[in-house]
């Protein structure tokens, strides 16, 4: 879960009072949270504040990158179709799967022994 505040400013972002590139340590997890921003090319133009929490890293990233989309759509709804041709105003839908009982996990089974 993600919560993103967008201000006025020089492109400044912090997660959870932390730097952005502390926070998210992989190259590939910082691109993932600035293609909203460059795709519309916002990228200097707002100071970025960002609550998150819950998942991992990566599953984070997402969430940011998908409500820093919204935030902008919101800032300006001419950049919608932009966006949502790019796919960021579209939520992840899948959901962690639970073990089941008498096995090993969701989908690990116990070895299969015929005699």
């Amino acid at each position: 879960m993600a919560r993103v505040f967008l201000r006025p400013g020089k492109g400044e972002i912090k997660v959870n009072n932390r730097a952005f590139e502390h926070y998210f340590p992989t190259e590939s997890t910082r691109a993932a949270v600035r293609q909203p921003l460059a795709a519309t090319e916002t990228m200097d133009k707002f100071d970025i504040l960002i609550l998150t929490d819950g998942g991992g890293i990566t599953g984070q990233a997402g969430a940011v990158r998908l409500g820093i989309s919204r935030a902008l759509v919101e800032f300006n709804a001419e950049l919608r179709s932009r966006l949502k041709k790019l796919g960021f105003l579209t939520r992840d839908p899948r959901k962690h799967e639970r073990k089941k009982y008498g096995q090993k996990g969701a989908r690990k089974r116990f070895q299969f022994s015929k005699r």
